[in-house]
């Protein structure tokens, strides 16, 4: 009896070389400069939020002054855009959240 696998595996099955197999070795990469810039939310001016409910947001999301969110919200209507604030990725995930709770328009950039 013939074995069905000999020419798949060899003629002599004690002598089995294994496959070659190419592994990836996975090395952890270094921080990059990339991951040190500070990241930014960007808040853009629209016609359906009133000043009250932007600069309520900018307070709740910000926990900051009336006053620094009313300038915020000066600046975004003025300019079209603006900064609202500045920090790691996750920090400006959350910030980002809780302006996206009212349909703001806003934006993350790195």
């Amino acid at each position: 009896m013939t074995d069905p696998l000999a020419n798949v595996w060899g003629s002599e099955p004690g002598k089995q070389e294994a496959p070659e197999i190419d592994v990836d070795v996975l090395e952890e990469e270094q921080e990059d400069d990339h991951e040190k810039t500070p990241w930014r939310v960007i808040l853009y001016d629209d016609d359906v939020h009133t000043f009250e409910e932007v600069i309520g947001q900018l307070k709740k999301a910000l926990g900051c002054s009336q006053s620094h969110a009313e300038e915020l919200t000066y600046k975004v209507h003025n300019e079209g855009k603006a900064e609202v604030f500045e920090g790691s990725f996750e920090d400006c995930f959350e910030v980002n959240g809780v302006l996206k709770e009212i349909q703001l328009v806003t934006e993350i950039k790195g």
